[in-house]
């Protein structure tokens, strides 16, 4: 069994040590630790930070790219590298690194392909009572669009299984947080929590300027996560909505034209027809949505067949597990790795 810690950074040279130095060095029922800097950017020394205290994975962006497209590249290398598990963590110690033994448990045990950690947010002190609110509000609204029961669904603190990182597809440019829950959830992938503490804050959010600008994205995110899974009750809902509303001003217009003998009140015919053209055009969309879901869902089996195929076939069993890590890259430990897309690694000793 092989656990990959992931750490995104961008400029942490002074947290960095923190966190690298609190990562438990064993966990029962691991057979190997990593752990892999992703460099977003940074401009400070947080690489030769990492690689004096013995860290020797690392992604590589040359300029700054986004926590979600950090996730992505991570588990991309982490999956090459013979992951098992993928845990995601922060560079700026928010965490409490010595809950990943417990965070990871319940995948090696097989209870769950998904584990957050749930920070009780109504106990951190650095919190407003507006901000523990709206995050409160924002794990209800992920949780309807999802179908689950998550306490904190914007926790960045999560284990994967490899099997459920073949299932999930990152798209957003923001933050994975709120969708992979959406898309897990949609998809039946089991997700668990575990209760941590958070540590003192050291910092300043670098993911967004303001609550309200992290609001506005997230909420983006979440509608558009909504939609991609569930087009038809979007589209649906909001024809029926203005069926409902054009069909009264034809009402009106027939009950005036009874009592008044038909004059007048043109204007509730002409407001009448704009909402039952916005109706059926929102079935119309409904239905397009509909079958360009289900195109999506072939390509993505499509697409985990061909990450099985990349990375190796997942252990159905964890408990069963030679300890093993399955991969098919066959990637040299010290092959230099690129592409197009902005990022680079070096292959892990």
């Amino acid at each position: 069994m092989k656990v990959f810690i992931q750490v995104p950074c961008l400029n942490e040279e002074e947290t960095l040590p923190l966190v690298l130095t609190s990562i438990p060095k064993s966990i029962e029922g691991v057979d190997e630790i990593e752990v892999l800097i992703i460099d977003d950017g940074s401009s400070d020394r947080t690489v030769e930070v990492a690689r004096s205290l013995g860290v020797h994975h690392f992604v590589y962006h040359a300029r700054n790219m986004g926590l979600a497209r950090s996730f992505r590249d991570g588990v991309d290398y982490a999956l090459r590298h013979g992951a098992d598990i993928d845990v995601n963590t922060d560079g700026d110690n928010q965490y409490p690194q010595e809950s990943i033994a417990e965070l990871v448990q319940p995948v090696i045990r097989g209870e769950a392909d998904i584990v957050i950690g749930d920070r009780q947010t109504a106990t951190i002190a650095h919190f407003s009572p507006f901000k523990r609110m709206m995050q409160r509000f924002g794990s209800k609204v992920v949780n309807f669009a999802a179908e689950t029961h998550l306490p904190d669904a914007a926790s960045g603190f999560r284990a994967y299984s490899r099997d459920a990182l073949y299932k999930l597809n990152v798209v957003t440019q923001f933050s994975y947080c709120m969708e992979t829950i959406i898309q897990a959830g949609n998809k039946r992938i089991k997700i668990e929590n575990v209760l941590i503490q958070t540590n003192v804050k050291t910092r300043e959010s670098r993911l967004f300027k303001n609550i309200w600008q992290h609001m506005f994205r997230s909420g983006q995110a979440i509608v558009r996560s909504y939609i991609m899974f569930k087009p038809y009750m979007v589209f649906n809902t909001l024809g029926i909505f203005l069926l409902l509303v054009g069909l009264a001003p034809f009402i009106r217009f027939l009950i005036s034209f009874i009592i008044n003998d038909g004059a007048g009140h043109l204007q509730s015919l002409i407001v009448g027809s704009t909402m039952l053209v916005g109706s059926l055009l929102s079935f119309a969309l409904g239905v397009i949505a509909d079958l360009q879901r289900s195109n999506r869902i072939l390509l993505e089996d499509s697409l985990e067949r061909i990450k099985e195929i990349q990375y190796g076939t997942p252990p159905q069993d964890p408990q069963k597990s030679s300890g093993q890590a399955v991969s098919s890259a066959g990637l040299p430990p010290s092959a230099q790795e690129s592409d197009n897309s902005g990022y680079s690694y070096p292959g892990g000793e």
